[in-house]
């Protein structure tokens, strides 16, 4: 495959090839993933909280959000005529899977009466809109699965926090991939004359928190929460956590960075949390060290949290992880920093410079503040790198991310490519 500009990458080795295939036939995706083939009809499910069942972890971290216990959400079940809200809500699962096919907010807007929110939404929709229509990428077929989390009542008033699994099948070049993200966003109903409206919407735009986990009740901005990596810093020895990851073992200086590993580490714990780790409420920049660690990277542990790249968990409610494991800025500041060994990369000027397994950086205000972090998957049929995040859970999600609502003009973007040898 060859880059654009005319220069052959020097990275054919990494990249997981995406296979051109015939109308009517299944489609590989990298080397193992086989992806069905979608109608263009759009297609939505919705499903409601079960009862008497444990919620997936990912449910426990969202429904945070909203406070209501399992008895009053069961009471207000049985009390609310739910097959009209029920309807509703479905209706609008269908509805935005038909917005995202067609990347035009009408169908949306005519039904939602939140007009700040129609805005939003269209300008989100027209950005998506122009830029795959740069790419020559089409949407093929698209799949949103909905899921409510939590379920408020207030005043005759419902409220959900609603999760939403967009699966869109794109097609560029005469070849196929998927990407998927987990978006979550709340719905205010309310009822008129025994009917059920959607009056308001409200996106949880998690990429934009500037906070670094609720499981330290710490919550502080990145920017205040930590010292800048300048200068000599005390010597450090390289470190890793055994009890949690057995089937590391000593191994030789030099390291090869196994890029292929640290992507299929990415594609495996994606959309839910690996339990040998702690989990964020912001878990990008966690998720994104998991996966360059899962792809032989040495930790290199120090004495303090300001300084190094480590994790070692919790112990009796201590925090024993490094900022730039966990944060984005500093996982940014850690990265530019020049070092002989250990995890290092060299800081490129385009994000077709990238091979698999390496890391973008995102200041969405253009402040100098970067306050999310992914790591590169795959790449499309122009070359361009697809990445993996978490927080908002995403997979092979094209890297520029104008499709988030955290996106704005002043966006700006830090590539690094993390070094062969560690």
């Amino acid at each position: 495959m060859s880059k654009a500009g005319g220069r052959m990458p020097n990275r054919q080795r990494h990249k997981r090839n995406i296979r051109q295939a015939m109308p009517g036939t299944a489609t590989m995706i990298n080397r193992r993933e086989l992806v069905r083939t979608h109608a263009v009809r759009p297609h939505a499910k919705l499903s409601l909280p079960r009862k008497k069942k444990p919620e997936h972890p990912i449910q426990l971290k969202l429904s945070s959000i909203l406070e209501t216990s399992d008895s009053v959400q069961s009471a207000l079940l049985q009390k609310t005529q739910a097959k009209d809200w029920q309807s509703l809500v479905h209706q609008y699962v269908n509805r935005y899977n038909q917005a995202e096919t067609e990347q035009h907010a009408r169908v949306l807007s005519d039904f939602v009466t939140d007009d700040i929110h129609n805005e939003r939404l269209g300008s989100r929709l027209a950005r998506l809109r122009e830029r795959d229509l740069l790419r020559g990428a089409l949407t093929a077929g698209s799949e949103t699965k909905a899921k409510i989390m939590r379920l408020n009542e207030a005043s005759g008033e419902l409220t959900l926090l609603l999760q939403l699994h967009v699966s869109r099948r794109m097609e560029q070049n005469g070849l196929y991939y998927k990407e998927e993200r987990l978006e979550t966003e709340r719905l205010w109903l309310s009822r008129f004359d025994k009917q059920w409206a959607i009056v308001k919407v409200e996106p949880v735009i998690a990429e934009r928190r500037p906070r670094y986990g609720s499981a330290s009740q710490q919550w502080v901005t990145e920017h205040d929460a930590y010292p800048e990596e300048t200068g000599t810093k005390t010597p450090s020895m390289p470190y890793l956590n055994y009890d949690l990851m057995r089937q590391f073992k000593h191994r030789p200086i030099p390291i090869q960075y196994r890029r292929e590993l640290a992507a299929e580490y990415a594609d495996r714990w994606w959309n839910e949390g690996n339990p040998a780790y702690e989990l964020f409420d912001v878990n990008c920049t966690n998720y994104v060290s998991q996966c360059i660690f899962a792809g032989n990277a040495p930790m290199n542990y120090t004495d303090g949290r300001g300084s190094g790249w480590w994790y070692k968990g919790r112990n009796k409610g201590q925090e024993l992880w490094s900022y730039s494991w966990a944060v984005s800025h500093a996982l940014m500041t850690y990265l530019t920093a020049a070092r002989k060994s250990g995890l290092r990369a060299t800081m490129v000027q385009s994000a077709d410079e990238l091979e698999l397994g390496d890391v973008i950086t995102y200041d969405w205000n253009g402040d100098n503040r970067y306050q999310h972090s992914t790591i590169v998957t795959a790449f499309d049929a122009a070359g361009q790198p697809l990445v993996n995040a978490n927080t908002v859970a995403s997979r092979h999600r094209y890297w520029d991310y104008q499709d988030s609502y955290a996106w704005t003009p002043q966006t700006k973007y830090r590539f690094f490519h993390l070094s062969d040898t560690l």
